[in-house]
This record gives C-alpha cells, structure tokens and sequence, in this order.
C-alpha cells in the first residue's frame, strides 16, 4: 500500500506541478511581452529624441545662416545710405541728364519745329472729306414710317 499511495502522490504532486507551471509560465510570458515592449518604446523615445535634437541643430544652423545674411544685407545698406548722403544737391544739379552732344541736337530739333508751326497757320472753313453734303436724315428725331408689315 505504501508504493500505492507513493504513486498517487506523486501522480498529484505531477499535476500539480503541471498546472503550476501552465499559471506561471502564462504571467512570465505576459511579463516578457510588457518588457519587450517597454524596450522597443524606450528604443523609439531615444531615437526620437536623436530625431528632435538633430532638427534643432539644422534650424540652429539655419538661423545663424540667415542672421549672417541679414548682417550682410544691413552692412550694404548702411554703405549705400553713405553714399546717398554723400551726394549734395548740388552735385545732382550740375550733372546734367543728357550729354552735350544730345543737348545741342535737342536744341537743333526744337528751334526747327518752332519755325515749321508758324508758317502753318492755315485757317479751313471746309468740312473734312469725310463728311457727307446731303445727309441721310438717318439720325433725325422723327417718327419714321413703316414700310413692311408682317
């Protein structure tokens, strides 16, 4: 009777045991599962923040890119507002717009036409070409009369 009942507990020391492991091994897969995933989330959370910081830096860059432009652009400025100033009014007078030799032509041209509008004073008490002697009467405000009823 004692191998008998040896062999029954042992019988239900394996069940036991079976089962224990089944619940056991159910929580640890569960656990190693959430581990998992908890290092994949952090492996993304630094890439991300490898991600953010190089995106700063490239903006950081771009801005110092930009500052510098505008430095530059400022610098010019400054130069040609300078020169502006520099140049008087006066020296803006004395230059004149056009050449010497435009100049004389300019005068050439002008006193020629003043000469050619003087002696064509022709006075017309014609109507132009254009224009008909018997008008038409299309234009009158009268009534006219119909000459095709349908």
């Amino acid at each position: 009777m004692n191998v008998a009942i040896a062999l029954i507990i042992f019988i239900i020391g394996g069940i036991g045991g079976f089962l224990a492991t089944r619940l056991l091994s159910s929580s640890s897969k569960e656990q190693r599962k959430l581990s998992e995933q908890a290092n994949k989330s952090e492996a993304a959370l630094d890439q991300y923040k490898l991600d953010v910081a190089e995106h700063l830096a490239n903006s950081a860059a771009l801005l110092e890119q930009m500052n510098k432009t505008c430095q530059t652009a400022m610098k010019q400025m400054q130069e040609s507002t300078l020169l502006l100033q520099k140049a008087t009014i006066e020296e803006v007078e004395s230059m004149p717009f056009f050449s010497a030799e435009t100049h004389q032509q300019l005068e050439q041209t002008a006193a020629l036409r003043a000469k050619d509008r003087t002696s064509q004073v022709i006075e017309t008490t014609e109507a132009p070409l254009d224009y008909s002697n018997n008008p038409s009467g299309l234009f009158v405000d009268q009534k006219q009369s119909v000459t095709s009823a349908s």
